[in-house]
């Protein structure tokens, strides 16, 4: 029997809704202090993945997965942990936990170490966990970044119901889109005007932003890259055990494309990258050729990654030292997590240059831990731009932000691309986020 068949006070949905740093997680943070009953749960997807110290970030990067041990949880020993911590294990919640699997279409997945989930599917494996405890309020903090089309409209059907069941439910959302149709109540921390409005770029309009910085004689030494193809892959795969999480795949692409990488959350977007950027130790075993030299024939990886810029949600979660932002930015030249080097006055004007063409210059000197998720997330993409890499891969890079920052980002990438030596990769699970530089696509299934 469906739970929300059953008689109950029906509860209500309060979205807060605002552009990024506006206050909108502060709100909520007011919000679940105000409950001291014991009911209250609060889940923020802001790319972080458990706590600063838990292991699960570094196993999540899936293709590690030489390092599973006896400790290594799967999907169903981890939720099966959580549901009997949560409360008496009785026939009404055993059907209560088999409602949640089902409607959030977690069966299939819990043979599957939890490190081998992608960062849509973690999140639905979060959210289960903290529904086991059935609160009666629940707090979530940017629920929709991170998931496919089908999911956004499986945690939508779920918060339908989860409202009548009597359950009272807060949202922060960032952009119009993201607010529920059935929700009860919005608390604007932006004006109607600013937060509903973005600017619609024609199709031609591709050159909008201010002019980007120029690239010092030593970064265009090193991010020259004269070979014709920047990827090659031939009939490459990627599978632990019975499990496949990429099947075999030829692929190219030359220098000035720009591609689109999509396909449904546990596709193999996020490991098919880490083959490009070096990071799967199973791309040495695979017929790959970057930057027209195939792998294993002696290029190292820090000479692979010093022509790559890139983000994601995984490289998100690894920031967890309170560092100055602008120290967060200069890592990318560096090509590290955190900056165990300095940087000279020349990076330092290098990487304020950047900022200012994100609109974050004034975040400099702030501890990025102190930021909004959206100020963290464009920080990150700068990150990625500061070198002016040859390759650009920005995995879901607008996550969080509002329409605003959205349109800026796509009109910063839009210029870069306008230079024919700058190749691009671009994964996103919204067609709108696509800026109109692209011209290659590539779905993955």
């Amino acid at each position: 029997m469906d739970p929300a068949s059953t008689p109950s006070n029906e509860g209500i949905i309060c979205v807060v809704a605002g552009l990024n740093a506006s206050g909108k997680t502060r709100l909520l943070e007011k919000i679940r202090r105000e409950h001291h009953d014991g009911t209250v749960r609060y889940v923020a997807f802001c790319d972080t993945y458990g706590t600063a110290t838990d292991r699960s970030y570094y196993l999540q990067q899936r293709w590690n997965q030489h390092d599973i041990d006896e400790e290594t949880p799967t999907v169903g020993q981890a939720l099966e942990r959580s549901f009997l911590l949560a409360g008496s294990d009785t026939p009404e919640r055993r059907q209560y936990q088999q409602w949640l699997y089902t409607l959030l279409e977690i069966d299939g997945e819990l043979d599957k170490y939890v490190i081998a989930l992608s960062s849509g599917e973690l999140r639905k494996m979060q959210l289960a966990k903290t529904l086991m405890a059935q609160p009666r309020t629940l707090i979530l903090d940017n629920p929709f970044i991170g998931l496919d089309s089908d999911a956004r409209h499986l945690l939508s059907d779920l918060l339908l119901r989860l409202k009548q069941q009597g359950v009272r439910l807060y949202l922060a959302v960032a952009r119009p889109n993201e607010i529920p149709p059935f929700a009860d109540e919005l608390i604007r921390t932006s004006t109607e005007e600013e937060f509903g409005t973005a600017i619609t770029p024609t199709a031609t309009d591709t050159n909008t932003a201010s002019p980007l910085p120029t690239m010092s004689p030593v970064a265009q030494e090193e991010n020259d890259s004269s070979a014709p193809e920047i990827i090659s892959m031939k009939e490459v795969s990627i599978s632990y055990g019975q499990r496949i999480i990429l099947k075999p795949l030829t692929w190219t692409v030359r220098q000035g494309e720009h591609w689109a990488l999509t396909g449904r959350n546990g596709s193999g977007k996020s490991t098919l990258l880490s083959l490009v950027c070096a990071d799967n130790p199973q791309s040495y075993a695979c017929d790959i050729a970057l930057f027209g030299h195939q792998r294993g024939t002696g290029e190292t990886i820090w000479e692979i990654k010093k022509r790559i810029g890139y983000v994601s949600p995984e490289l998100h979660r690894s920031y967890q030292r309170n560092l100055p932002t602008l120290s967060i930015v200069a890592s990318g030249l560096k090509d590290t997590v955190g900056l165990y080097t300095h940087y000279d006055e020349q990076e330092r004007l290098q990487c304020l240059q950047w900022m200012h063409t994100f609109g974050i210059e004034q975040l400099a000197d702030r501890s990025f831990l102190q930021l909004s998720s959206g100020e963290q997330r464009l920080a990150l993409v700068c990150r990625a731009f500061v070198k002016s890499p040859s390759l650009l891969i920005l995995d879901e890079p607008m996550h969080g932000l509002d329409l605003h920052k959205q349109q800026q980002l796509k009109d910063i990438i839009n210029s870069y691309c306008t230079d024919p030596e700058k190749t691009l990769i671009m994964v996103t699970h919204y067609e709108e986020e696509l800026p109109a530089c692209i011209d290659h696509r590539l779905c993955l299934s």
